[in-house]
């Protein structure tokens, strides 16, 4: 039987029979077996290849070659089962989590240093393993968790619980099992368990190369309750996007902690997630690529996926550059209200920003007349910095943990910590999929009157793109007051994006590779998921938070359109002093066990007929419930009870024409007189203003009727 090595990305093999099986394979530098298993090797860049690349719900897991479970006193896998070859350099944060130092594992100086009694150098640890152990633990009134010694907990009366961590995958775990006084000692003893089990994701912005944290405590005070209701609870620093949004990584560290749970306690009724923001869109993700993980989804803040929030999260910069230094009348730009039509995202007048004494010292430096902002937006409140954090491999805000040559070889962006899955460009940096190329900033506020042509000519004359990975540079950061107060020099990154030339300032082509890349592999969130969902977050639009309501409903449009329907999806929005969480639970308990058929439609018939989408008051009390509560623009439908209790907001790529949906890299092109003909700015159009739209986009301008342009074909 003929075989084909293929790549997805360049994450993982794929071992494709003449037959149509397919197989995971994990791609370890020392796995030289697997190239002499291959007869005939196919180049990822063979387009008539691509109908073998399926996405990564259709390929087959590898068996466990790993025994489960880890015996106490010993280490766990060091390396993935399936999502790739180990990321280096890889800092470790045992000391960080209370675990002590990381085991040695090389004396060739690489990773961190290992220490004796006398404080001298043994060796290195290179992949962070720690010997798992037992420790107990209660919680008290305050459902804060309490430390125990063995002789406290053998006597203790109150709540308790037996806490196992280790390492996995090179990430700490976490186990926490409810247990009495009487099975202190007794590594599998589960008398106090209800059967249920809480997989515990965590949020967070991410780029690899650590370790990262987790402390027993933190784990438990967050399920603290679920903990007294006799739940089991598991975690991982794996599963914390903090640490990495590599969301195979992140299914791999899942599955292989599950097991070991399993493997001494038994499997549980049903598995269910939990976390917020990053852990939310996790959940998602990990849902749709993968089976026997997960059984219901408990988001909460969540957005579809990380990487289709940086299209129009990456735009807040260029933006917030264009408001502060290329606006040829700033001054217009100062009413916040006005920000909001272009960013989509709030923005609220008289609302302070923390960092306001940066916009003066940056206008001065530029040789404007200073003024100080008397308003402030999503854009800023929340993300500011991301674009230098994910965006930017030279920034490096990671580099205190390494030293100086590994800082300088070393790129450091959310695009290198994808590159085994998105690849890596000719100058070795990771492919990135941000796209602004035919994106007209400010399109709808142009088409309702509230803009004019020449603001929108201005806007998107000046508002350029982020440079390519080779031409960016640090910031120009410093701290004479303490790194608690930085001096940010290149506010919104200014020295990083393109300048305006003689027609306009260029914009950013994205990688196709890289879109093609990140749907199959899973990093996109497309819809194409069955299992019980209850999206639930506060209504945080009036604090600015990055946590934006929309995001909820980018899933919702997703899973209509994979499915057809979103039985199986119940949206929850809460006023911001009420906690639904513990509700969320008890509903999904009752839907988790209703089922009886794990088919969709049986997912669909098992849930509760009280379980609606829902907006709460601040007293917990329900303001509406039903259908329809949240319809608005997002659905084209007369605005609903919850919509107008809470409203919400957009993105800049939904205010340029995009759909709502947002799941959408790259549009396709229609150049600027067909977009004239078809009356996409109005009846009139003066040849003055069309003279300028083709200079500004000489290639075209987006034409949404089309699918995304990164998107292969077959997925």
């Amino acid at each position: 039987m003929k075989k084909y090595l293929i790549w997805l990305g360049s994450l993982s093999v794929l071992l494709v029979s003449v037959t149509g099986g397919l197989i995971l394979w994990s791609q370890l530098a020392e796995d030289e077996f697997a190239y002499r298993q291959v007869q005939t090797i196919a180049p990822r860049t063979d387009n008539s290849l691509l109908d073998f690349y399926p996405h990564i719900s259709k390929v087959q897991r590898p068996e466990e070659t790993f025994s489960f479970p880890i015996d106490i006193g010993q280490i766990g896998p060091t390396h993935s089962l399936y999502s790739g070859p180990n990321q280096y350099p890889f800092f470790c944060m045992t000391l960080d989590s209370g675990l002590g130092q990381p085991q040695l594992d090389n004396q060739l100086g690489h990773g961190v240093a290992v220490y004796d009694q006398d404080n001298k150098v043994i060796g290195y640890s290179k992949d962070c393993g720690v010997k798992t152990k037992l420790e107990y633990y209660t919680i008290d009134n305050n459902l804060d968790p309490k430390p125990l010694t063995l002789s406290q907990a053998k006597t203790f009366s109150g709540p308790l619980f037996r806490v196992e961590r280790g390492s996995i995958n090179r990430f700490i775990y976490t186990l926490v099992m409810p247990i009495s006084n009487q099975e202190v000692g007794d590594r599998k003893a589960q008398s106090q368990w209800n059967k249920r089990l809480i997989y515990q994701f965590n949020g967070g912005s991410g780029i690899g190369y650590r370790q990262g944290r987790q402390n027993a405590w933190k784990v438990m005070q967050r399920q603290a309750n679920q903990l007294l209701d006799g739940y089991a609870v598991i975690s991982s620093s794996g599963n914390k996007t903090s640490y990495t949004y590599n969301m195979l990584l992140a299914e791999d560290t899942a599955r292989r902690v599950k097991k070991q749970f399993t493997s001494l306690y038994g499997e549980p009724l049903y598995t269910v997630g939990i976390g917020g923001s990053g852990g939310g869109l996790a959940q998602y993700l990990i849902a749709q690529n993968s089976t026997g993980i997960l059984d219901g989804l408990i988001p909460l803040y969540s957005y579809p996926d990380m990487i289709t929030q940086t299209t129009y999260a990456l735009d807040c910069d260029l933006l917030n550059n264009y408001f502060t230094f290329r606006a040829d009348n700033r001054k217009a730009w100062r009413d916040w209200e006005r920000r909001r039509l272009i960013e989509g995202m709030n923005a609220i007048n008289d609302f302070p920003q923390r960092a306001g004494f940066l916009q003066p010292l940056n206008q001065l430096m530029a040789g404007f007349v200073p003024s100080f902002p008397d308003g402030n937006s999503e854009c800023i409140n929340g993300y500011f910095g991301l674009s230098a954090f994910i965006n930017n491999p030279k920034q490096g805000f990671l580099r205190q943990f390494f030293a100086k040559p590994v800082v300088e070889q070393t790129n450091w962006s959310y695009w290198q910590d994808m590159q085994h899955v998105f690849g890596t460009d000719e100058q070795g940096f990771g492919r990135s999929t941000w796209d602004n190329v035919g994106v007209q900033y400010g399109l709808n506020a142009l088409i309702d009157g509230k803009i004019t042509f020449d603001e929108f000519i201005d806007i998107n004359t000046h508002i350029g793109a982020w440079k390519a990975q080779k031409e960016m540079h640090q910031e120009h950061i410093v701290t004479p007051f303490g790194t608690q107060i930085p001096l940010w020099l290149s506010l919104w990154g200014s020295d990083n994006i393109t300048e305006t030339e003689q027609s306009a300032a260029p914009r950013h082509h994205g990688d196709l590779q890289a879109m093609e890349a990140a749907y199959r592999s899973g990093q996109v969130f497309i819809g194409k998921v069955d299992l019980p969902i209850i999206d639930a977050r506060h209504y945080l639009e009036n604090e600015l938070d990055m946590h934006h309501m929309s995001a909820s409903f980018y899933s919702r449009l997703r899973i209509n359109k994979a499915n057809g329907h979103s039985n199986n999806h119940v949206i929850w929005v809460a006023h911001k002093d009420h906690d639904p969480t513990s509700q969320a639970f008890a509903m999904m308990d009752q839907w988790l066990l209703n089922i009886k058929d794990r088919s969709p439609m049986g997912i669909q018939a098992a849930k509760p007929s009280r379980l609606k989408d829902t907006c709460f008051n601040e007293d917990g009390s329900v303001y509406a419930a039903g259908e329809n509560v949240f319809d608005g623009q997002w659905n084209n439908k007369p605005e609903g009870a919850c919509q107008s209790r809470f409203p919400m907001y957009s993105t800049s790529r939904i205010e340029a024409g995009a759909p709502w949906a947002g799941d959408l890299f790259k549009c396709a092109l229609m150049d600027v007189d067909t977009a004239v003909q078809q009356g996409l700015y109005g009846d009139k159009v003066a040849p003055d203003d069309i003279a300028a739209l083709k200079r500004i986009f000489p290639h075209g301008v987006c034409d949404y009727s089309k699918p995304d342009v990164g998107r292969p074909t077959n997925i």
